[in-house]
């Protein structure tokens, strides 16, 4: 048995997440499918992070297992071309960037050190961003915003920042970096951590507004993170300024 790593990058717009679901098409479902039809069998991939509908990613992963290496394989001569023939069947807003082989007992998801994912808000109206960041058009206290994102490393527990009906054992994450930047005159909210709750980046980026907005004091802030509740917190952000940028191993 070979286990191979699968990279990819997706724009998540059409698709209902990242994984597959029933009833509905996925970035998984679609990447199976052209496996399918090269190798002409069923071929069950196991995804590194769930993103939601919507979401974006510039780089995300999958593995699966063969009982055959791919340079056995009778359509392909090797993971460079297996990538390249994959390509020419998937959609065009999905593309697999490397196809490489792992040790066996390797996991795309488990064996994740850290995720980046990056948030992206405009506030002067552009067609051009409308389907990857968020149109936010009113005036914010960046500087108070980038306290709070700072305040976010002093805390492991996130349970105020998770969707309900998750089935996590632990609602705790160790965030390395957490701040806003400036990117091609975009607000942008960078965040890096071991792990990622479910709704969780969409969930801060959210309540930083409020902060942002003046809505909430920064007191306020840390006694949403400490309270334990996510309808304490703010999750109204949509899903299409969000980027899954990076999946360390």
């Amino acid at each position: 048995m070979t286990r191979y790593f699968i990279e990819l990058a997706y724009k998540g717009t059409n698709y209902s997440g990242f994984q597959s679901q029933q009833n509905a098409n996925s970035i998984q479902a679609e990447v199976e499918k052209a496996l399918g039809i090269l190798r002409k069998e069923n071929i069950i991939l196991t995804g590194s992070s769930r993103t939601d509908a919507g979401v974006h990613a510039h780089q995300n992963f999958f593995h699966f297992d063969t009982l055959q290496t791919i340079e056995s394989w009778k359509t392909v001569e090797n993971e460079a071309n297996l990538a390249y023939k994959l390509n020419a069947i998937l959609p065009g807003d999905i593309v697999i960037k490397s196809i490489y082989p792992v040790p066996s007992d390797a996991h795309c998801r488990f064996d994740a050190t850290h995720r980046e994912y990056k948030y992206h808000i405009y506030n002067k109206k552009d067609p051009f961003k409308s389907e990857r960041a968020f149109f936010f058009p009113y005036t914010l206290a960046i500087e108070k915003m980038q306290q709070a994102a700072t305040i976010l490393k002093e805390y492991n527990d996130f349970t105020s920042f998770s969707k309900r009906n998750t089935q996590v054992k632990t609602f705790m994450c160790k965030i390395t970096q957490s701040k806003w930047l400036i990117e091609d005159d975009m607000l942008v909210y960078n965040v890096i951590a071991n792990r990622f709750l479910r709704g969780m980046v969409r969930a801060l980026t959210a309540t930083m507004l409020q902060v942002g907005r003046n809505k909430i004091s920064l007191d306020q802030f840390r006694t949403i993170i400490e309270a334990k509740d996510c309808t304490k917190a703010s999750f109204a952000v949509p899903p299409h300024g969000l980027f899954l940028v990076e999946v360390k191993y």
